[in-house]
């Protein structure tokens, strides 16, 4: 089990190191497992005012204060990997260091960064934006639940409903007369 004096020795390492610092794949599930040990046995002892239930709840919400900082100096960390990775192309680098919701996040950011980057250029170039992805329909007739293109569930609707659909949806609908476009493009 982890003790308070290896948290503090991993906010110690970040806090000093420019790269991220490797740390136990398990590291939040210790921490989380140390802190639950503290407050039970603080609730445990009936004597609130004694000297050791003072320590021990002031070392949690140290234990607390410590991981906070640990994880926000992490996340500022990725980001800014995250930010040289969109730029540079390179995204591996320290890549070993983060726990897996930490890989996620870097690649989730990276990602906004490039879609961002390829957005920027499109617009400086002249291209025009796409046009609206949905379109607004008074339907004809009831219709069930079904699901969109992505997967997600839309309806039931019922007829002289007037909805926002995905234009996909729309063409759909028109062509089969089940529902008829209030406003065009």
């Amino acid at each position: 089990m982890i003790t308070y004096a290896e948290i503090y020795e991993i906010l110690r390492k970040e806090k000093y190191n420019e790269q991220l610092q490797p740390i136990q794949a398990n590291f939040l599930s210790e921490v989380a497992a140390y802190l639950h040990d503290k407050k039970e046995l603080v609730a445990k002892d009936s004597d609130t005012f004694s000297e050791t239930i003072q320590k021990l709840k002031k070392q949690v919400d140290n234990a607390n204060s410590i991981l906070r900082e640990i994880l926000s100096r992490r996340e500022r960390k990725i980001i800014e990997l995250a930010f040289l990775a969109a730029k540079t192309g390179i995204s591996k680098r320290d890549a070993e260091n983060m726990l897996s919701h930490e890989r996620d996040f870097f690649e989730t950011i990276t990602k906004k960064i490039s879609e961002n980057e390829l957005t920027l250029k499109k617009i400086l170039n002249g291209e025009k934006e796409k046009s609206l992805k949905n379109q607004l329909v008074r339907l004809k007739q009831d219709i069930e639940e079904f699901l969109d293109v992505d997967g997600n569930a839309l309806g039931p609707f019922t007829a002289g409903q007037i909805v926002n659909l995905p234009k996909e949806i729309v063409s759909i609908l028109t062509a089969e007369g089940k529902a008829e476009i209030i406003l065009q493009e």
